[in-house]
C-alpha cells in the first residue's frame, strides 16, 4: 500500500471517528429537558421562583431508560417542562453530597448499592425507581409520581401543577377535565 494510500485512509479514519463523536453531542443540544443539578435548581428558585421536577433514578433501572426515551424526549413535553419547571435529574445513589436547607445530605451504603439521603428524604424512605418528584416555588413537595409514566398521562400530571391545578381542583376532577393533545 503506498504512503498515499495509507494516509488517506488514516485521515478517512480519524474524520470518521471525529464525527462520530460531535453527532450526540450535537443532537443533545438540540432539544429535549434542560436538566440542572439540584443545586443548581434551588440556586435559580431563588431568583425567579418557578416549580421544580425532580427525576430520581439510577444506573441500572430499565424504566428510567425507557422514560427517559418514551416521555421526556416527547418536545411538547420537554418544551412544557423547560418553561414551567426547574428540572433536576437526580441519581439516587450518587455518592456526592448535597448540601440544602444547613443540611449535608449523604451518600449512605447500604446492601448492593445505597442510596443517597436527599433521595430517601424527598421521597419519605419510599425509594422506587423512576420517581417524579414535584416542588413547589417555597420548595415544599406537592406529589410523588412513581413508576414509569407514558407521555400522555404525564403530560396530563405535568399541566395539573404547572397550571396550578392542584390549587383550583381535586386530581380526580383535573383527570376528567383535561384532554392531552399526545
Amino acid at each position: 500500500m503506498s504512503f498515499r494510500i495509507k494516509t488517506s485512509v488514516v485521515l478517512l479514519a480519524l474524520f470518521a471517528a471525529f464525527t462520530s463523536f460531535n453527532v450526540p453531542e450535537k443532537k443533545a443540544e438540540e432539544g429535549g429537558i434542560k436538566w440542572m443539578t439540584f443545586e443548581e435548581a434551588v440556586a435559580a428558585n431563588k431568583v425567579a421562583p418557578k416549580k421544580i421536577f425532580i427525576d430520581l433514578y439510577t444506573d441500572w433501572c430499565g424504566w428510567c431508560k425507557v422514560m427517559d426515551k418514551k416521555t421526556f424526549s416527547v418536545e411538547a413535553i420537554s418544551s412544557y417542562v423547560n418553561a414551567n419547571f426547574y428540572a433536576v435529574k437526580f441519581n439516587a445513589e450518587q455518592k456526592e453530597d448535597v448540601i440544602f436547607d444547613g443540611h449535608t445530605f449523604k451518600f449512605v451504603a447500604s446492601g448492593r448499592n445505597g442510596y443517597h439521603e436527599l433521595a430517601a428524604t424527598l421521597t419519605q424512605g419510599k425509594l422506587s425507581y423512576p420517581m417524579g418528584v414535584f416542588m413547589d416555588e417555597e420548595m415544599r413537595i406537592l406529589t410523588l409520581l412513581p413508576g414509569f409514566q407514558e407521555a400522555k398521562f404525564f403530560d396530563t400530571v405535568i399541566k395539573y401543577f404547572g397550571e396550578n391545578g392542584h390549587k383550583k381542583v381535586s386530581w380526580e376532577e383535573w383527570q376528567k377535565s383535561y384532554q392531552s393533545n399526545l
